[in-house]
């Protein structure tokens, strides 16, 4: 299984998510491409949504429940950690 290198911050925020939820896997195992959701990494929603409160407290990025671009924006590691870098306050 060939997977895309992960950027620095999409390193951070892998690790993050993998300690947020105790995946059984290294943060460096996430393809930064593949989807978060289901298939992919195999999140469900509750996973969402503890992945958007660690977000929230580390990063200070606001995601909603209500979120039209939450497919977007949870569509992978990579489009997560854009967004989380356009949006960061600390």
């Amino acid at each position: 299984m060939t997977t895309t290198a992960q950027s620095a911050d999409e390193s951070r925020l892998a690790a993050l998510i993998v300690e947020a939820l105790n995946l059984e896997l290294a943060p460096q195992e996430v393809d930064p491409g593949a989807p978060l959701y289901r298939d992919g990494l195999g999140l469900d929603s509750i996973d969402i949504l503890e992945i958007a409160l660690v977000i929230s407290k580390t990063y200070g990025v606001q995601l909603k429940a209500d979120d039209a671009d939450n497919a977007r924006i949870f569509g992978s590691l990579r489009s997560l950690c854009d967004h989380v870098q356009q949006h960061r306050t600390k």
